[in-house]
Formats: C-alpha cells, sequence, structure tokens
C-alpha cells in the first residue's frame, strides 16, 4: 500500500542546531529510495507502506547513534486506495483552485 508522509524529527539533548541530524536522517531515506520533500519543518516522504516505516526507524537508529540520547518524532501520513495520488497531485489540486478564484 502507498503512504504519504510528513515527519519531523526532533533530537534533544543535542543542542540548538539539529541540521546535522536532519541530513543524516534525509540520507536514510534517500538510501531507502523514497520520494521526499524537504520543507522547513520536516519532510514529506511518498512511498510503499513498510518502506516508509522501516526507513523512518532507520532514522530513529542513525539519529541516536550520532549521540542523541532522546528524540521526539512528528508524523502524519495518509493513505487512499480509489486512486493513485502523489505528493504533486495534492498540491496542484489546491493551486489549481486558488486560480479558478
Amino acid at each position: 500500500m502507498k503512504v504519504i508522509a510528513d515527519l519531523c524529527v526532533v533530537p534533544m539533548g543535542v543542542g540548538v542546531s539539529v541540521s546535522k541530524y536532519v541530513t543524516a536522517c534525509e540520507k536514510v531515506l534517500k538510501e531507502a529510495g523514497l520520494k521526499t520533500k524537504l520543507h522547513a519543518y520536516g519532510t514529506n516522504i511518498e512511498g510503499e507502506w513498510d518502506t516508509v516505516f522501516d526507513a523512518i526507524k532507520q532514522c530513529h537508529e542513525v539519529v541516536h547513534e550520532m549521540g542523541a540520547p532522546r528524540i521526539t518524532t512528528t508524523l502524519k501520513f495518509g493513505t487512499r486506495i480509489d486512486k493513485a495520488q502523489t505528493m504533486e497531485d495534492k498540491v496542484e489540486s489546491v493551486q489549481e483552485q486558488l486560480k479558478a478564484k
């Protein structure tokens, strides 16, 4: 089953700059072959359910290995079985409606 997810991994106890941890997690997602879109407060991910959730687990493992004693993660995700839909499809739908007004 395909899933589109929004992931925000926040390492705790590592100081205020977390970009190196975000970079490590982005590498995990890319190496898993997932389609991603980084944004200011997280990453959108598109792929097969098991691949997405295995990669999220790997993100936690990598960030802990880097020295983060604690991680808090926000995850939103959705699935749909009535039609195939990509991250771009969802955004384009809204953009088209904005143009019509």
